[in-house]
């Protein structure tokens, strides 16, 4: 029953988190989908095909960012349907009280930022998604890796032999690109408004600037 009711009111403060949302975040979040709605959303967290294997989010939460983040992933959406394809998010705004509980879980800073060092997630500011690729149809196509797999198949260059999966993971990383955004060395998945820096206090954002390391020059 212990461990029933920590469940509960691990749940209760994420409901509280996402209504309120973080203090530090500051700004206005809007719902991707209402900026453009053929984006598909799947949030990992909201369900138990992650790293936890239970529900960090309560249920019906929606896939929140800064307005600029949304509109970027809709630049990125249209030109992925000229190749018949399109984005699903898989995280997007993510609070620092869910932050803490994967860096419990996982204590591997090459994946997971601990919340209280730093600026902790960009997640946590609305700045950051996590993003895979889906057919015209919105079924998922070959990529790399699954979500948070945490091996060198989450790395950003990828070096299988799949023609098929490189050509996956380059129109998602070419398109996200093209839109404005930065991607991660250890997961393919991740990214970042490329002028990340300007939503964060200027204290904060030199500090970052200095550890993260998140910039990418295009190249595939």
């Amino acid at each position: 029953m212990r461990g029933s009711n920590t469940y509960v009111s691990l749940i209760a403060a994420m409901t509280a988190a996402l209504v309120s949302l973080d203090a530090r975040a500051g700004g206005p979040f809007v719902d991707v989908r209402s900026v453009d709605p053929t984006i598909m959303v799947e949030l990992r967290y909201a369900g138990r095909n992650n790293l936890i294997r239970h529900p960090l989010y309560p249920s019906g939460t929606r896939a929140l960012a800064r307005p600029e983040v949304a509109s970027a992933l809709a630049v990125a959406q249209a030109f992925l349907r000229r190749y018949q394809c399109g984005l699903k998010i898989w995280d997007a705004y993510r609070p620092v009280t869910v932050q803490a509980e994967l860096w419990k879980a996982s204590r591997n800073s090459d994946y997971v930022a601990n919340p209280e060092i730093g600026v902790g997630s960009l997640h946590s500011w609305g700045i950051a998604v996590d993003a895979t690729l889906v057919d015209s149809w919105g079924r998922p196509v070959l990529m790399p890796s699954d979500f948070d797999d945490f091996t060198p198949a989450a790395m950003w260059r990828y070096a299988g032999s799949s023609a098929d999966i490189r050509a996956h993971v380059r129109l998602l990383q070419y398109a996200m690109y093209k839109a404005g955004f930065w991607g991660l060395r250890t997961e393919w998945w991740h990214f970042t408004i490329a002028d990340w820096q300007k939503y964060l206090p200027p204290e904060k954002a030199k500090v970052a600037g200095k550890v993260l390391g998140t910039r990418w020059d295009g190249r595939l």
